[in-house]
């Protein structure tokens, strides 16, 4: 048993350790991002766990440490995977989730655009995430405005924002004090690089992390916020 315990922790420790990460540091201690692709990440902070939009085609989440918290953005395919999310739920696993997601996720809290959480230390706020310009053919928007959630999480007085899909929205330019932003890049669902940019320069985060962001050229967004004081843009492994 013993030996069986050591081999499947080595197991978990290749597969994370394949992954990029980053060390934000926060007057709670360091959150640790964990870019695992596309619209998933995992944070750690405090030895708790925190998944956004678990995809199992991203990798083997069987191999993952199991969640304390899970926030589903928004209904669509790659953000909503409900075997995925079995995987790494627990019987306390705090899920997240909008109206949409919740008959597919038994005991998740619903939270409303505007609506704000608290789970131990961790405040959770839900902002819009919506198109205003990226239709589908019948002229209807990709993801309508009022059914997806951005989230705000804000950890010992730091501020990071998960966009979610989204257009560059008015609203955006009501969030304050952002330190960390994630924002897709990827058309026809979400953002260009011209839109991203201009999203950016809404919330003027510290760092800019494009994620969900397909075959877009992230050049082109370090070169059309070169000129933004302030924003440092980071290119990882979200495509």
């Amino acid at each position: 048993m013993t030996k069986l315990l050591i081999i499947l922790a080595f197991a978990l420790s290749t597969v994370t350790a394949a992954l990029e990460k980053d060390t934000i540091r926060t007057s709670a201690g360091s959150v640790e991002i964990t870019f695992i692709g596309h619209g998933s990440m995992l944070l750690t902070h405090a030895s708790k766990t925190i998944y956004v939009d678990p995809f199992g085609m991203l990798g083997d989440y069987g191999a993952f440490p199991k969640a304390d918290i899970i926030l589903v953005t928004h209904d669509h395919g790659d953000h909503l995977d409900v075997g995925t999310i079995d995987k790494i739920r627990k019987k306390d696993t705090q899920l997240i989730a909008t109206a949409l997601c919740s008959p597919k996720l038994p005991g998740a809290v619903v939270m409303k655009n505007g609506e704000s959480r608290t789970i131990g230390k961790l405040k959770i706020d839900a902002v819009p995430a919506y198109n205003i310009r990226h239709m589908r053919d019948n002229g209807l928007p990709f993801h309508p405005k009022g059914e997806g959630n951005g989230y705000v999480l804000t950890i010992g007085g730091t501020r990071i924002y998960v966009a979610g899909d989204t257009d560059d929205i008015p609203e955006m330019s009501e969030l304050k004090k952002i330190d960390i932003a994630f924002l897709p890049m990827n058309l026809p669902y979400t953002m260009t690089p011209e839109e991203a940019a201009a999203a950016a320069r809404m919330v003027m985060p510290k760092i800019l992390y494009p994620y969900h962001f397909g075959e877009t050229d992230t050049k082109k967004l370090v070169e059309l916020l070169k000129s933004a004081p302030g924003i440092e843009v980071r290119i990882r492994s979200m495509k």
